[in-house]
């Protein structure tokens, strides 16, 4: 493989990529997570539902900074390494991703002050207010994301003239056929994430004997939540991998490792996809699994890879194992989720610290999960920009290798000391844990001071 300015382009999208994405993973659900604590101190007035909103709320806005820097940098990313396609397909990307700017990050942005900095000096229900507006405004921005990704993965409502996409429909362009499969499981995804994030860090300091009567509150929450989220995931994912299969039928027989269009196609549970021989070296299936999982018909018909030519397809086995990664981890969520739930319903929650330490071990997944599951969208769709309609190499910006190379370095370095920095933070506030709750007299009957809204 010859290490050109595209395939260098594609490896520096792919990293900051995975590297912003860690961080509206956890604020998605971190935000909602925050708005249902606040609601609760509303309804009782309880001092424990304020410290833990203060507690996770300044986890909350370091994550959030770190979103903002990483995900600058995807934008201009467009234009240095992806020229070519910023140019033919600005007229539809340009806009979605102007709408994320000017609806979601303002929204964001503009009440973010009042939620981290608004205690007492605005009433309880504005500061409620501002919270669910932040929320919102990070659900808005995976909105419009989501639907300019999505329209790349399943384009429609437009028509392609002189090289260029031109708008035919906006509604059809935003509610592209992909958009509502691919945005529902990236939202609840992140919900996931969130909770087993929660359940991290409550587990850890139940397990260390800190903070337990603050801790049991959250890892209680996060059991509930994975509880919920856990199942859900897996039916929306069933629906998306079912408008994948009529949409992408390439993606799906990398994601399978299926060469030969078959009826009653096995499912792998491992193998190793053999790009050169087209076939699966130390292949162990179960007869007919992937035609029942992928169609629920035991003899539904998969197109293989070879229906294709060599230069169509996309890599394999970073595909395959990206997918496996992906539902491995989304399956020992499901079980972990179920087994505190059993332990909850028995009262013996709190009586099994293995179980806390597993929760401890279980903490980045979601984040594991979600980059995978990413690998599999955008690989699985090359060797297409805009899937069936416009190529990578007729994309990528015609620049020197070097200087993408020294620019992916750059990011590399850059990126790691941030990630360093942001762990040791992160760390230091666990370790430090909640403050002392506030008084409920500061708390129900803020002093507003004369022109404070």
């Amino acid at each position: 493989m010859a290490i050109d300015s595209e395939l260098l382009s594609r490896i520096q999208m792919a990293f900051t990529l995975s590297y912003h994405i860690l961080f509206p993973t956890l604020t998605i659900g971190l935000a909602w997570f925050l708005a249902f604590l606040e609601f609760l101190h509303l309804r009782t007035q309880k001092t424990i539902y304020r410290q833990h909103y203060d507690f996770w709320s300044k986890i909350f806005a370091i994550t959030f900074g770190m979103g903002v820097v990483s995900g600058i940098v995807l934008s201009y990313e467009f234009g240095t390494n992806f020229g070519r396609f910023s140019e033919a397909a600005g007229n539809v990307i340009g806009p979605l991703m102007g709408y994320e700017v000017l609806s979601a990050f303002f929204l964001e942005a503009g009440f973010l002050g009042i939620m981290l900095f608004g205690w007492n000096r605005v009433s309880p229900k504005l500061h409620f207010f501002a919270t669910c507006m932040v929320a919102f405004g990070t659900m808005m921005s995976a909105f419009w994301i989501l639907s300019a990704n999505s329209w790349m993965q399943t384009p429609a409502g437009h028509e392609f003239i002189d090289g260029k996409f031109f708008v035919k429909s906006w509604w059809d362009v935003v509610f592209n056929p992909s958009f509502p499969y691919r945005f529902s499981h990236m939202v609840v995804a992140s919900f996931l994430t969130t909770a087993f994030f929660v359940l991290g860090v409550s587990g850890w300091m139940l397990w260390k004997k800190k903070n337990e009567a603050f801790a049991k509150l959250s890892f209680t929450c996060g059991i509930w939540f994975a509880l919920i989220t856990a199942p859900v995931q897996i039916f929306i994912g069933d629906l998306h991998g079912l408008n994948v299969l009529e949409h992408q039928p390439m993606k799906v027989a990398a994601m399978e490792a299926v060469w030969d269009t078959q009826k009653g196609a096995p499912f792998t549970l491992f193998a190793w996809p053999n790009m050169e021989k087209e076939t699966n070296d130390f292949a162990i299936t179960i007869p007919k699994a992937a035609s029942l999982i992928l169609t629920h018909d035991l003899e539904g018909e998969l197109v293989g890879l070879k229906s294709v030519p060599p230069e169509d397809r996309p890599n394999v086995p970073l595909v395959f194992f990206s997918f496996r990664v992906m539902v491995g981890i989304g399956m020992l969520m499901l079980l972990t989720a179920v087994i505190g739930g059993y332990l909850a319903i028995r009262k013996k929650l709190f009586d099994k610290p293995k179980f806390f330490r597993w929760c401890v071990l279980m903490a980045p997944s979601g984040f594991i999960a979600t980059v995978a599951g990413w690998w599999v969208a955008e690989v699985g769709r090359q060797p297409y920009l805009v899937y069936g309609l416009y190529r990578t190499s007729e994309g990528f910006s015609r620049i020197a290798p070097e200087r993408v190379l020294e620019s992916l370095m750059l990011f590399v370095l850059t990126y790691g000391l941030l990630l360093i920095a942001y762990l040791f933070y992160l760390f230091r506030l666990v370790r430090r844990g909640p403050a002392t709750p506030p008084s409920e007299q500061n708390e129900s009957s803020p002093t507003l001071a004369k022109g404070e809204a």
